[in-house]
């Protein structure tokens, strides 16, 4: 089965991937690059960002860094 999965590749060679690609075991994989410019970088960091950064959102997580917290 053949998939597509969108990545950036950085000017010295490391490939991003956009999107998570689960795999079960070592594959192949073919890359093509594309002749058009990456749009605003900051918004596919904050894509990239955003599945690592969502457990912060529960309320044990604001619980545990209250001390951090200014008094009121």
């Amino acid at each position: 089965m053949h998939r597509t999965v969108e990545a950036i590749v950085e000017v010295d060679g490391r490939v991003r991937l956009l999107e998570a690609a689960a795999v079960t075991e070592p594959s192949r994989a073919l890359l093509t690059i594309l002749d058009e410019p990456v749009e605003d970088s900051t918004v596919f960091t904050a894509l990239l960002s955003e599945a690592a950064l969502a457990d912060w959102s529960r309320h044990e997580e604001d619980v545990a860094w209250s001390h951090l917290q200014p008094e009121p």
